[in-house]
């Protein structure tokens, strides 16, 4: 089940049907990462629409899952200085929606973004 959820995911993260992402995850997701930390879904989201806006695609490198958790890894596409960029994000599911996201990559290439560049 946690193989299904992720893949569709990404899908609707790939054809930024943001609407499509935003019903899999759970309203109370708790999302952790090296710039930000959100505890609703709606934040989030609003979040990733932004970052799409220099996210060219995603490539997924690896996935894997241990019963309700999942772990992708994914090269980043981005149309900025920072390029390529390995991520990892590590999923909780609750039924048919994801419940948390833990994602981790270096930040240094997105320094840039910081400065306000």
């Amino acid at each position: 089940m946690v193989l299904d959820v992720i893949p569709r995911y990404y899908e609707a993260l790939g054809k930024r049907d943001f609407d499509g992402a935003r019903e899999l995850l759970k309203d109370d997701l708790r999302f952790e990462g090296p710039f930000e930390s959100f505890e609703r879904a709606d934040d989030y989201v609003t979040a990733i629409q932004k970052l799409f806006g220099i996210v060219e695609s995603i490539e997924i490198r690896h996935s894997s899952a241990d019963g309700d958790q999942a772990v992708v890894l994914y090269d980043m596409i981005t149309s900025t200085p920072a390029g390529t960029q390995l991520v990892c994000e590590w999923y909780g599911v609750e039924g048919e929606q994801i419940a948390w996201i833990r994602a981790v990559f270096d930040t240094a290439p997105f320094a840039f973004l910081r400065a306000g560049a």
